[in-house]
């Protein structure tokens, strides 16, 4: 009661309010649904029955964490192509482009106002037997192509090709915030331009590179379009497996026994993460 008081007396805790009810009701109560319904008897609709275990077992019995690993490593093959990927464009947007970084920036913003699955189903005609590429290099070259499309590779491009600009942009931030008069400075005192990188930009563009991959990942441990689409669902990941629970098979406590599997996954590796990092001096409050 002294905390509610506290609030009601407070002016600023009062505007706060609204936003912890909206908080509460958007995030805590559907994910309290979820955990409630993954303890319920499979195939059941309702709250009100003994709580078990028989989902998660059904989880280790049926191998279904095997979606959950192939997830796992996606997301993580993801992340780390586009490390490589993303950190000399961002630099060159920083550094490099001048003021052809807004136009360049503008171009790698387009492709999100556009439908991800029309996109995915372009690369599908791009790479289909008979399609651009293989028809392309066939009647020019005379190449016959393997086939690429639905197979691992293939969702695994798919994903790098989706996420690309979560990854850029706040790599692009990150290495904004790197001061170029500590560039300056490090040359100055006979750093090389490799000792520069290693000593001073990089470390300090960290926290850009780490909030990309954590959102990259976060993003591409969900992602069921590019398994669906491109990968002709060669692989099932989670989702898919949460998908058919919850619609198809209508086993809702299953369904959520997979989503918690993969909340609880997902949180320990962020908080993993975030515990090497100085939360504080990236949100900028010191």
């Amino acid at each position: 009661m002294s905390e509610v008081s506290s609030i009601i007396a407070d002016p600023g805790k009062r505007a706060a309010a609204p936003i912890l009810v909206l908080l509460a009701l958007g995030f805590a109560a559907p994910l309290f649904a979820v955990v409630a319904f993954s303890f319920m008897p499979p195939r059941t609709f309702g709250f009100w029955h003994e709580p078990t275990l028989a989902n998660y077992l059904t989880i280790y019995t049926d191998n279904a964490y095997i979606s959950l690993l192939w997830s796992l490593a996606l997301a993580s093959a993801t992340v780390a192509i586009l490390a490589v990927i993303c950190y000399p464009i961002a630099y060159g947007l920083v550094w490099v482009f001048g003021r052809w970084s807004t136009v360049l920036t503008l171009l790698f913003t387009i492709p999100l106002f556009v439908s991800e699955n029309i996109r995915l189903y372009g690369w599908v005609l791009f790479f289909i037997k008979s399609g651009v590429l293989p028809g392309t290099l066939k009647t020019l070259f005379g190449l016959e192509t393997g086939d690429f499309l639905f197979t691992p590779a293939a969702i695994l491009f798919g994903m790098v090709y989706v996420y690309l600009p979560f990854m850029l942009f706040p790599m692009t931030l990150g290495i904004a915030m790197v001061p170029n008069q500590m560039r300056e400075a490090a040359s100055d005192l006979g750093a090389s331009r490799w000792q520069v990188f290693r000593e001073v930009e990089l470390p300090l563009s960290m926290p850009g590179i780490m909030i990309g991959s954590l959102l990259t990942f976060v993003l591409a441990v969900g992602a069921l379009a590019e398994s669906k689409v491109l990968g002709g669902q060669r692989i099932i990941p989670i989702t898919h497996d949460i998908e058919i629970a919850f619609t198809y098979a209508q086993n809702w406590p299953l369904g959520a026994a997979l989503a918690v599997l993969l909340m609880l996954v997902v949180s320990v590796l962020v908080i993993a993460v975030l515990r090497r990092f100085d939360l504080d001096q990236i949100l900028g409050r010191r």
